[in-house]
Order: structure tokens, then C-alpha cells, then sequence
């Protein structure tokens, strides 16, 4: 077998069984509780997680344990790896990569464990750019420097109904100071030094998402872009943002509908939706 590097995420990337096959990524599942209940994110079924939110049923993630980065650090040794690259969500939105980062410390081949400082599709293209890379034959320092690129440069932007869910889970960060916001304000969320943080009040829903497609297409100007559309179920609302997004975005590559991943989906609650745009 050549060497080759080998690339890591975490169930929180968002990325697609086929974009994962495609690529040869390897991913480690955060864990979900509700209520007594605890396993693997993607073991849970989306319709019944939606359920267990709105009953206010006890829901709560954790990180993976490091046994689960440890073995498959160690599949990526005997397929061939020289060294893997192992990108994850923010440290300051979980311990994930801490855990990665003690699992790496016994593997006998480098294992460049990174801070993404992001979650979501910001992840999820860092991790395909680095994944691309890898997959033309780049040096490790090119794969690292690949998903650096995209996770410095992504924009994540996010629309939730309430900032409740949030408070409960402990993830809402800067965005604190927006609790007070009446009912008919929908807060608009953005990621920021690692942690969730406000972007705008905006009254009503409609007009919420509306201005976040705005702000989508501020932010990629006239850069060639791809972007992604990421929610709970895909809905006609996503449909018509995927729309009003082919209308305004100027250099559109990619333009994507994406499931997120269930713990991302229980923090920030039902009806939440999010635009990650990501410059090329």
C-alpha cells in the first residue's frame, strides 16, 4: 500500500454517507442521551429526537470516548496511513478534540489533531478540502493547510426559533445576552472566537430568514462559493432559501440541502436552520 494521509472528523461535520465513501473520511459519532438512553448520534431517529425536545424530555451529548479515535487511528495505520489529520468542532462547544488528542499520543504515526473552531457544515467542507487533498497526494503540512483554509474563511449563519434549547444544553455562549428577546424577535446566530454569538434581532420569522439569506450573500460577495442549507428535515421553507440563495449569491459553485447532525439539531432545536457559506 502507498502512504497516504488519512483524514478524521467527527459526526458533528454533517457530512453525507456518500461524501464519506467518496472521500475515505473517517468518522467518530458524538454521543446522545435522552433520557436514559445513550449511543451513538446517528443511531437516533430524527423524528423521535424532534419529539423528545418539544416534551422537554431529558436531552443532553457528549463527546466521543478516546477508544473510539484510538481504533480507528489505528484502521487508518494498517490501510497504509503515513499520518492522519483529524479535524474536529469547536473545544469550546465540546471536549471532542480533546479526547482525539489523547487517543493521538498513542499512535505510532503523526496525528495532527485540529481545533476547528466551528461546527456544522463550516466543519464539514474544512474536512472535504482537506479529504481532497489527501486524495491527489499532498503532504500532510498541504492537507492541514487545506482545511485551515476553509474553516478560517467559512461563515456559519443560523436562524433558530428560540434561543431555549441553547440555554438548556449550555451552548449559547455570546449569544447570552440576546435571552430577553420577545417572542415575535427571532435571534440570528453566527460562530465566533469558537463559540455561538449574536448576529441580529430580526421581527418575525419570515423576515428572519429572509435577512440571514442577505447576510449569506454579503458574506460571499463575488468569491466563488459553496454553500449549504442545513437543517433538522428539509422542509418548502429550505426549498425556497435554496431558491432566493441561486438568485442572490453571486458565484455560486455548490448549493447543497444538508440533514445536520442530530447533537448540532438538539442544541439548537427545532425549526433552527443554518447557511454555511465557504469560499473556494
Amino acid at each position: 500500500m502507498s502512504p497516504h494521509v488519512a483524514v478524521v472528523t467527527d459526526s458533528t461535520a454533517s457530512l453525507s454517507d456518500q461524501l464519506i465513501k467518496q472521500w475515505g473520511i473517517k468518522v467518530i459519532q458524538l454521543q446522545l442521551q435522552v433520557e436514559d438512553r445513550i449511543d451513538d448520534e446517528a443511531r437516533f431517529d430524527r423524528d423521535e429526537l424532534v419529539e423528545s425536545l418539544r416534551l422537554n424530555r431529558q436531552v443532553a451529548t457528549a463527546p466521543p470516548d478516546p477508544g473510539a479515535f484510538f481504533w480507528n487511528y489505528q484502521d487508518a495505520v494498517s490501510e497504509g496511513a503515513s499520518a492522519i489529520v483529524s479535524v474536529h468542532i469547536s473545544s469550546r462547544m465540546s471536549a471532542t478534540v480533546q479526547a482525539a488528542q489523547e487517543a493521538a499520543r498513542q499512535v505510532r504515526i503523526p496525528v495532527y489533531t485540529l481545533d476547528s473552531g466551528t461546527v456544522g457544515m463550516s466543519l464539514g467542507f474544512a474536512v472535504l478540502s482537506a479529504a481532497r487533498a489527501a486524495a491527489a497526494g499532498a503532504h500532510v503540512s498541504r492537507v492541514i493547510e487545506a482545511a485551515e483554509r476553509r474553516f478560517t474563511s467559512t461563515s456559519e449563519l443560523i436562524y433558530v426559533d428560540t434561543l431555549e434549547y441553547l440555554r438548556r444544553g449550555g451552548r449559547i455562549g455570546a449569544a447570552q445576552a440576546m435571552l430577553g428577546t420577545a417572542l415575535s424577535i427571532k435571534p440570528l446566530l453566527t460562530v465566533k472566537s469558537g463559540e455561538v454569538a449574536p448576529l441580529a434581532r430580526v421581527p418575525g420569522a419570515r423576515r428572519a430568514v429572509n435577512k440571514l439569506v442577505d447576510i449569506a450573500a454579503q458574506r460571499a460577495g463575488s468569491h466563488p462559493s459553496e454553500v449549504a442549507v442545513s437543517c433538522f428535515r428539509p422542509t418548502d421553507r429550505e426549498l425556497a432559501v435554496v431558491g432566493q440563495l441561486r438568485q442572490h449569491v453571486q458565484n455560486l459553485r455548490e448549493l447543497s440541502i444538508v440533514e445536520s447532525s442530530v447533537v448540532v439539531g438538539s442544541h439548537v432545536g427545532p425549526g433552527a436552520m443554518s447557511i454555511t457559506v465557504s469560499p473556494v
